[in-house]
């Protein structure tokens, strides 16, 4: 009877223990919480460069990204093996948690926030010596937020708007395509305030207040606020940030790593080779870029991507003044004909391989003019906006406010651009001369002069929605001609991505896009 009660008393004590959960649950006190860690300066910049370590994720700007902007729009298209990811590009949708396709840029878009909001919480409260240190790490902040919600907004329309540090228990509401860019234009407008026109070289790859000018202006062309968005790009173009930027002679010096962060970058996302590791939240992450491997040719990577071959063709329809092949054609693609039209050229030190048919390839952000190989850690670091751009978005706003013909500024912008490659001026191409006459016809051509000069760049999604291409018989068609993958656009329906199900499921906040 004894050794029965005194068994009873040794379980009733250890159930006390087992549910004492302050015994259990003791704190690291090598591990920062949110009460220790938001304190100092240090902290704060901490804070801030764990936002820009989401660039390095595989559902940022290393990997899949790039699947939506170039290979669904009307420049690339995917063969690859892996069929649900090829039929991702097709807009032909099974799974709505298809992790490559959806899911892992929703996840990391999200987590990005996430850190953002921090910094925006818990910055405000601590002290700085430097005033203008901590107005910078906020606005950086907000151009940061800014740019992965305009993202989000061009994928996928209709997404939450988390402003504040989130909880794993909160369901928030799902906002509409129009309210997450306003939110947008409120962040950048917000940013411009405290960023320096330009950093020192320690600082290379935060955002200036030209980038926030031009992601500003952006967001109004994409919401078809044409005068906001002339003011905004205004700033690079003919206002004070004007000195800051120009085009640079060789077109090629825009994707290589040797000539990176030049006068005609805007904002670039900053890539190195020097960590080839894993991608996750551990020590000495990867921080290179992954699309090279992704997107080289056939036995150099694994082609999961490839570009449409009539962008060969166009660039063939008009030659240079001096009757030369416009030389973009040369760093854009690989393609059969390469070392007949420019004799000399090498295919990563290599001729033409009998396996790659008549297929093309991508050449633009390829390392090819350096190595013979691609892997996983691309030093080479991604033009997000270039001059070039602002250019050529400057014109189509300009045209867009003004009466029948364009303006002579807006001609201008675009010849800057064609100049630059040896072209001549549009007004006296023997080919496009007609476009300057008239306002619709000179919109038509800045939408093919975009493609030629920023193919495989992530625009030309964004183009397709701000133009509404696909809304109209021809102009689906249009898209048609040029891929075949359109024939399975669905109006009203494929120009978003489906939310992933997993989302949905577990949101009641948050109802899944329209005819999915």
């Amino acid at each position: 009877m004894n050794k029965i009660l005194l068994y009873s008393f040794f379980v009733v004590m250890l159930l006390c223990v087992s549910c004492n959960e302050k015994l259990i649950d003791i704190p690291n006190p090598n591990s920062p919480t949110t009460e220790t860690f938001w304190k100092s300066p240090q902290d704060a910049q901490i804070g801030l460069d764990a936002v820009y370590n989401m660039f390095y994720k595989p559902g940022s700007w290393s990997r899949w990204i790039y699947f939506r902007y170039d290979l669904t729009s009307d420049e690339g298209f995917s063969q690859s093996p892996w069929n649900e990811l090829k039929e991702w590009t097709r807009f032909i949708y099974f799974n709505y948690n298809f992790w490559e396709g959806n899911a892992w840029m929703w996840r990391d878009h999200y987590k990005a926030i996430f850190r953002v909001n921090q910094v925006l919480t818990y910055v405000p409260d601590i002290q700085f010596t430097n005033a203008v240190d901590k107005d910078q790490i906020i606005a950086q902040a907000k151009f940061l937020r800014a740019f992965y919600y305009y993202n989000l907004a061009l994928m996928f329309d209709n997404v939450p708007l988390v402003l504040n540090v989130s909880k794993p228990e909160d369901t928030p509401k799902q906002n509409t395509e129009a309210e997450v860019f306003a939110q947008v234009i409120l962040d950048l407008e917000d940013a411009v305030k405290s960023l320096p026109e330009q950093w020192g070289a320690r600082n290379l790859g935060r955002p200036t207040k030209g980038a926030a000018y031009a992601l500003l202006g952006k967001a109004h062309m994409q919401m078809h606020e044409w005068q906001k968005a002339k003011d905004a790009l205004a700033w690079l173009v003919e206002g004070a940030g004007k000195s800051n930027y120009s085009l640079v002679a060789n077109y090629k010096d825009n994707f290589k790593h040797t000539t990176e962060n030049n006068s005609e970058s805007v904002f670039e996302i900053q890539f190195s080779d020097i960590n080839p590791n894993g991608d996750g939240d551990q020590p000495n992450p990867n921080v290179g870029s992954n699309r090279a491997q992704f997107f080289a040719p056939r036995g150099i990577g694994w082609c999961d991507g490839q570009p449409r071959r009539w962008l060969v063709d166009e660039y063939k329809k008009e030659n240079t003044v001096d009757g030369k092949i416009d030389p973009r054609l040369r760093a854009n693609l690989f393609y059969p004909e390469l070392q007949a039209d420019f004799p000399g050229e090498k295919i990563y030190g290599r001729d033409w391989q009998a396996g790659w048919g008549s297929d093309c390839f991508f050449r633009k952000y390829q390392g090819d003019y350096y190595r013979d190989h691609e892997d996983y850690y691309s030093p080479i670091n991604f033009r997000v906006i270039r001059y070039a751009d602002v250019l050529f978005l400057y014109a189509e706003c300009l045209t867009e406010l003004s009466g029948g013909t364009p303006p002579a500024l807006a001609i201008d912008c675009v010849n800057r651009v064609r100049e630059r490659v040896g072209l001549s001026k549009l007004e006296n191409s023997t080919r496009y001369a007609s476009a300057v006459t008239s306002k619709a016809a000179f919109l038509k051509r800045l939408q093919m002069e975009r493609s030629l000069e920023l193919c495989y760049e992530g625009v030309r999604w964004a183009d397709l929605k701000r133009w509404n291409l696909w809304n109209t018989a021809d102009g689906l068609n249009e898209l048609i001609s040029r891929d075949p993958d359109f024939s399975n656009f669905v109006v009203g329906k494929s120009n978003r991505m489906p939310i992933p199900r997993t989302e949905v499921d577990n949101n009641p906040n948050l109802k899944q896009n329209p005819l999915y």
